[in-house]
């Protein structure tokens, strides 16, 4: 009877950690966009954000939904992309909306017009709406042309998650450049090392395809080289620290 009831405690306390686990994998990609969405709204200005952040995770996730069409994974992945999408959308709208009415130029960039000199740089939210779903529609098709091939399948969620996890690039390159960290937050990045950490482990433990833990352990190196960086600019100073602020912010801070 002690056993029965010990057996049960533990499949219920397993339970709750899948959980636990699985909404953290779903929301915890989106946590670092709720203080920078209500610190564009609060100040009514988009400047800090890069919204090429937001091509490059809309890019990642719908080609990872197209992956799953291919070679399965677990349901939280899924949702997590589906979530991380509206998460993006959300901040293009705003941004939008705020460059916009900052912006002295009467001129309405379309995507319409089809001029890659404005390619990510439209007037309209609605704009960006029709690029996601062109790209979207012209993915799908040609996935739905090649689902049989695994080397396509396998190529395609290896460019979903390298995408992703190249995020953090512009930061190492950017210090690098700079040769020093200051002006970046030490915070942010041990942030992105301990949900970087998280997300590979939780990748290995539901076995999901290789793709995503290889370039889940990339992501963690990134995340160690920039750890590193402050290690060593803080510890060898290139430069005066007078010159070595920088105003550049990382993508994946963002």
């Amino acid at each position: 009877m002690e056993d029965e009831v010990f057996q049960h405690v533990v499949s219920v306390f397993s339970s709750l950690v899948s959980w636990v686990a699985a909404g953290a994998i779903m929301f915890g990609g989106v946590v670092p966009y709720i203080p920078q969405y209500r610190d564009i709204h609060r100040t009514q200005n988009a400047e800090g954000f890069s919204t090429y952040v937001c091509l490059v995770l809309l890019v990642a996730n719908i080609l990872r939904i197209l992956f799953r069409f291919g070679r399965y994974y677990d349901d939280a992945l899924l949702w997590q992309s589906i979530i991380m999408i509206c998460t993006m959308l959300v901040m293009l709208n705003l941004c939008t909306n705020v460059r916009m009415a900052a912006e002295l130029s009467t001129k309405r960039r379309s995507f319409l017009d089809f001029d890659w000199t404005y390619f990510w740089s439209w007037s309209r939210f609605v704009d960006y709406l029709q690029c996601v779903l062109a790209f979207t529609l012209v993915a799908a098709y040609i996935t739905y042309l090649f689902l049989d091939s695994v080397l396509f399948v396998e190529t395609l969620g290896f460019l979903a998650v390298f995408t992703e996890a190249m995020l953090g690039t512009p930061q190492l390159y950017c210090n690098y450049q700079n040769k020093s960290t200051d002006g970046m937050s030490i915070k942010m990045v041990l942030m992105w090392t301990s949900g970087d950490t998280f997300k590979t482990g939780y990748f290995l433990l539901t076995e999901a395809p290789m793709q995503f833990w290889t370039c889940g352990l990339l992501q963690v190196f990134v995340d160690v080289a920039i750890l590193f960086q402050v290690y060593y600019y803080s510890r060898y100073p290139q430069k005066p620290v007078s010159h070595t602020v920088s105003h550049t912010t990382s993508a994946k801070a963002l």
